[in-house]
């Protein structure tokens, strides 16, 4: 069989569509001899985020000397990508041979008067042969569509069960609300593996933790609140996050900060677990991962910049970066009606995110501007300190909310609201915080 043989069958394979359920993959394998079973895995579900935590985790595994198996969903460049080793898609001879292989069970299932698996369950079969013939150490492993019952969801092996953000998507396929969804995920979680997750809503969290600790599982949530940024621009970001200092990747975009706090979760779990990662490795993987289609620059006279933001979260993470990275009136002028907001002697700019004080600059930082903006575009509004922190820092907040206080304080300070008649942003005792005009 060539590799364009190969396309053709398994394009002919699509009409049997997509169907959850593990029966007749576990028939495959099981005519393949179950090639998972001699694999460990690192198993990623979620809605945003999971290709990135995918790529940053594997990226740094091979730097770290393990022989790490990819397998992604979909693909943006080339099919042969959603099956790699150490960064390197599977060459067309080898998937031609492993199609082949692949085919003959099936038939071999057709004669039994078997089910006939799916593309993706051929694929993820395909993948399993091609990391058990290349002796991969770890295979980082994204789902295909939920989790449960998600073909991918065959392995036993799991070592590490992470999750991405878990947003609403598949509605009325994999559930019919955002609680349904994360417990359908909830089921790559394997007994006595770890858990890992990116920051969740709160309801979210409980689940993911019930569902870990009736499988006897340790649970962690990453804590992007603790990542500090130190260079940002559409071209990458700097930053430190907890005992990782000053680290560099290429990946822009306001959901990176989750996706990098999640991934060294990840990275720290495995070395709970006696895997040598080095802090050279992690650097080394952070600063060479790609993954296109996320927040990607493709040219920069002018700048043109694709992303695969396909529901309401990640649309809404992809509009923020964008009014983070450019401020051209072009631009700003697609979002928004208006580019300043003046309230009496303060005035925030929304051209440049900079706010003025009787026309001084107030040196508010990034964050503290969009905590501005977002109180002072709500006049007489009450926000919960958790309704803040989602807003402005992009994820959930959890019980902590310090990190909010500490900032309100500093934004009154310079902001000069004790020192003014005109507005002042009050504690609500019990409820949160607003922005009132006197």
């Amino acid at each position: 069989m060539t590799y364009k043989e190969a396309r053709v069958y398994l394009d002919e394979m699509s009409k049997y569509g997509s169907v959850l359920g593990l029966d007749t993959i576990r028939g495959l394998l099981r005519e393949l001899g179950n090639p998972q079973d001699d694999l460990k895995f690192i198993h990623i579900a979620g809605t945003n985020g999971k290709g990135s935590v995918l790529a940053y985790t594997s990226t740094i595994l091979s730097k770290a000397g393990y022989k790490t198996g990819r397998y992604v969903s979909p693909t943006v460049i080339s099919y042969l990508e959603k099956i790699q080793v150490d960064g390197e898609w599977i060459s067309e001879t080898e998937f031609a041979d492993i199609t082949e292989q692949v085919k003959e069970a099936i038939d071999r299932l057709k004669s039994k008067e078997q089910p006939v698996p799916t593309v993706f369950e051929t694929e993820t079969a395909m993948a399993f042969l091609y990391f058990k013939k290349k002796n991969c150490d770890l295979v980082v492993l994204e789902t295909g569509l939920g989790g449960e019952t998600d073909a991918t969801n065959i392995v036993k092996n799991t070592v590490c069960a992470a999750f991405a953000t878990i947003s609403v998507d598949h509605l009325g396929m994999i559930g019919d609300s955002l609680e349904e969804i994360a417990q359908t995920k909830s089921g790559i979680i394997k007994p006595g593996c770890k858990v890992v997750s990116a920051r969740q809503k709160e309801s979210i969290s409980k689940i993911l933790q019930e569902k870990a600790g009736s499988l006897g599982c340790v649970y962690v949530e990453a804590e992007p609140e603790l990542m500090e940024i130190e260079a940002d621009d559409y071209k990458g970001i700097t930053f430190s996050y907890k005992e990782y200092l000053h680290m560099q990747s290429q990946i822009a975009g306001e959901c990176q900060r989750e996706n990098l706090a999640a991934a060294l979760e990840v990275i720290n779990s495995l070395k709970d677990l006696g895997y040598e990662i080095t802090e050279e490795a992690v650097r080394d993987g952070i600063r060479e991962t790609r993954w296109a289609g996320r927040f990607t620059c493709l040219s920069e006279e002018p700048v043109v910049i694709v992303d695969g933001a396909h529901n309401e979260d990640a649309a809404k993470k992809l509009r923020t970066s964008l009014e983070r990275y450019f401020k051209e009136k072009e631009i700003k002028e697609k979002f928004q009606s208006s580019r300043q907001i003046t309230i009496g002697s303060l005035r925030l700019d929304l051209s440049d995110g900079h706010a003025y004080l009787n026309n001084a600059d107030t040196g508010l930082t990034r964050t503290e501007f969009a905590l501005l903006r977002l109180l002072a575009e709500n006049q007489e509004k009450i926000f919960s300190a958790k309704e803040l922190y989602e807003a402005v820092w992009g994820s959930c907040a959890g019980t902590d909310t310090s990190t909010v206080r500490r900032h309100i304080f500093n934004l009154r300070v310079k902001i000069g609201a004790e020192d003014t008649d005109e507005y002042d942003i009050v504690s609500v005792y019990g409820k949160g915080y607003l922005f009132t005009c006197r």
